[in-house]
C-alpha cells in the first residue's frame, strides 16, 4: 500500500474512523523529525462519547497506526500514572502533538501537558536517594564480582538503568525506557550521555569493567558515594 505523507494519512484516518471526535493529535517520531522506516503514527483521540480509554493498533493508509483513545477526562489518569513513574509518555504526546481536529478543547489540554513537562517529576527525598545509592552499589558489587559473561550482561543492563534513573531524578528530570533512556539523558546533559554510552559500550565490546565502575562512582560521589554499611530499610526507629 502507498505510504501517504504522515499528516495527510493521519487526517484521512481521523475522517475515516473518528469523524465525530472533539479532538485529535498526531504525535511520536514523525512529529519530532525522527521517523525511521519502522516508525508508526501515534494518534491521540479525544471523544466525549467514550466511556473509557483504550489503545488499538492497525494498518491504514500505508502506515502502522497506534491509537490512544480517551474521553475528556480519562487522559488525566494516564498523565497521573506517567508522572508517578517519571516517564511522561502521555504529556509528551499531547504537548508535541500536531492538531488534526479540534472543537475548541485542545488549547487547554496541550497547555496542561506542557506545564507538567516543564515542572518535571517530584523531587527525590534524602531517603529515596539513599535507597537508590544502596541498590546501585549492590548491582555494582554483583557486576564486579561476576565471572559469568551471561550474568554480567544482564547485571550491566540493570546497572545502566539504575544509573540513568539516578542521574536524571536527582536533577529533577524525566526518565525513560528503551530508546528513551538515551533521549532523556541527552536532553539533560549531552556530554555525560557520551560518557555513559562509551563506558557501557566498552564493557559490551571487550568485557572491560573499569569505565563502568568509574562512571558509577562519579555519579554517586556527590551524594556520599557507594552505600552499604549502615543502610536500613523498613526498620522502626524504636526497634533494637
Amino acid at each position: 500500500m502507498k505510504r501517504f505523507d504522515p499528516v495527510v494519512a493521519a487526517k484521512q484516518f481521523i475522517d475515516k474512523h473518528f469523524s465525530n471526535c472533539q479532538g485529535a493529535l498526531l504525535a511520536g517520531s514523525v512529529v519530532r523529525g525522527e521517523a525511521t522506516e519502522t516508525s508508526d503514527l501515534d494518534i491521540v483521540i479525544f471523544d466525549k462519547r467514550l466511556t473509557s480509554s483504550y489503545r488499538e493498533s492497525m494498518f491504514d493508509f500505508g502506515w502502522a497506526i497506534e491509537v490512544f483513545a480517551h474521553n475528556l477526562t480519562s487522559y488525566k489518569y494516564f498523565i497521573e500514572m506517567d508522572c508517578k513513574a517519571a516517564k511522561p509518555s502521555m504529556p509528551r504526546m499531547i504537548s508535541e502533538g500536531i492538531i488534526l481536529r479540534d472543537e475548541g478543547i485542545l488549547e487547554s489540554i496541550k497547555k496542561e501537558a506542557k506545564d507538567i513537562l516543564e515542572k518535571g517529576p517530584e523531587i527525590w527525598s534524602k531517603e529515596i536517594v539513599s535507597t537508590k545509592r544502596y541498590f546501585i552499589t549492590d548491582a555494582l558489587d554483583d557486576f564486579l564480582g561476576s565471572n559469568d559473561r551471561a550474568e554480567e550482561i544482564f547485571i550491566t543492563n540493570t546497572l545502566a538503568d539504575l544509573v540513568h534513573e539516578f542521574v536524571l531524578r536527582t536533577n529533577r528530570q524525566w526518565v525513560g525506557s528503551s530508546k528513551w533512556i538515551i533521549r532523556a539523558l541527552n536532553q539533560h546533559d549531552e556530554k555525560f550521555t557520551e560518557e555513559f554510552v562509551e563506558a557501557f559500550n566498552v564493557f559490551y565490546k571487550t568485557g572491560e569493567k573499569n569505565k563502568v565502575v568509574q562512571l558509577v562512582d562519579k555519579v554517586l560521589d556527590p551524594y556520599g558515594g557507594r552505600l552499604f554499611e549502615g543502610f536500613s530499610l523498613g526498620k522502626e526507629k524504636d526497634n533494637p
